[in-house]
C-alpha cells in the first residue's frame, strides 16, 4: 500500500481530508479510486490503514480501517553533522542516511568545507532537503521523518553537542593508524534511547586544529576501517554498522 505522512497526532476522527501534494500524488499519478487503501503515517510516529472513500476536486476523504503496529526506527537517535558536500552529494546523503534510520541531519562548515551557501538561499535548500527526506522515509515504511536543520559553523555544532548522550567523531587519520576499536567501545556504552551525534567531515578531512577542539570536548575519535572512504559514504558506514549493532546483535 502507498504511505503518505500526515501532518499532526494520530487523530480521533475516523475520517481525514487529503489535500496538497499528497492528494495531487493520489489521484494524479498513483490514479487511485474509491475503495483503495493507503497507509498514513503520523507526527507520533502511528501508522493507519485508511480507505479512499471519494475523490472530489482538490480533495480526497478516507477512512480508517485499522493500526499497524510496527516500529521501524532505530532503537538508538542518531544525528548525522557531516560537513556541506559538493554537487548532489548532500541530498544523496540525506537520501540514503534516511533509507538507513538517521534522526535528523546537520550540515556543517569547517575549515575545509568547500561549499559555501547565500543566506538567502538556505530557507529554499532546507525545504528542498526536507522534501527528500519525506520521500525517502516514505519509500523506506520509516515512522518518522528525520529533521533537517540549518547548516551551523564547526563551532557552533561544538557547542550544541553537548545536548547529546554520545558524541563520536570519525577520522582518516585514526583509520590509517589502525585504530579499530573505538566505535565498538562507544556503541557498548549506548543505551537505548539514548542520542548519539556522529560527526564527519568534508572532502578534505577535519583540520589538525579541528581535531584537538573535538578531543578537548570529549568527542570519541573514531578510525572507520582501513580503507579511505568519500565524505558522503563515511556517514553511511556508520549507520550501517548502528543498524548491525543494534538491531541485529542487539536482539
Amino acid at each position: 500500500m502507498q504511505r503518505y505522512f500526515y501532518q499532526g497526532p494520530s487523530p480521533s476522527l475516523r475520517s481525514l481530508r487529503m489535500e496538497g501534494d499528497d492528494f495531487h500524488h493520489m489521484a494524479n499519478v498513483m490514479r487511485m479510486k474509491p475503495g483503495e487503501r493507503i497507509v498514513l503515517v503520523f507526527a507520533d510516529g502511528r501508522e493507519g490503514v485508511y480507505e479512499i472513500s471519494e475523490i472530489k476536486r482538490g480533495y480526497a476523504e478516507v477512512v480508517f480501517v485499522q493500526w499497524i503496529e510496527k516500529n521501524r526506527e532505530l532503537p538508538v537517535r542518531v544525528t548525522i553533522a557531516s560537513a556541506m558536500l559538493k554537487g548532489d552529494r548532500w541530498e544523496w546523503l540525506i537520501q540514503k542516511g534516511t533509507e538507513l534510520g538517521a534522526g535528523s541531519f546537520i550540515p556543517v562548515v569547517t575549515e575545509r568545507t568547500v561549499v559555501k551557501l547565500e543566506e538567502k538561499k538556505i530557507p529554499q535548500k532546507i525545504r528542498r532537503w526536507e522534501k527528500i527526506a519525506k520521500e525517502a522515509a516514505e519509500q523506506s515504511e520509516r515512522n518518522r521523518i528525520p529533521a533537517v536543520e540549518k547548516p551551523r559553523s564547526f563551532h557552533a555544532l561544538v557547542e550544541m553537542s553537548r545536548a547529546f548522550d554520545h558524541r563520536l567523531a570519525a577520522y582518516e587519520e585514526e583509520g590509517r593508524k589502525g585504530e579499530s576499536e573505538n566505535l565498538l567501545k562507544l556503541f557498548r556504552s549506548v543505551k537505548p534511547s539514548d542520542s548519539l551525534l556522529v560527526l564527519t567531515g568534508p572532502e578534505g578531512g577535519f583540520s589538525k586544529r579541528e581535531i584537538e577542539t573535538l578531543t578537548e570536548q570529549n568527542f570519541f575519535i573514531c578510525g572507520i576501517g582501513p580503507r579511505i572512504l568519500r565524505a558522503e559514504t563515511a556517514p553511511l558506514y556508520i549507520l550501517s554498522n548502528i543498524s548491525f549493532y543494534f538491531e541485529l546483535m542487539m536482539r
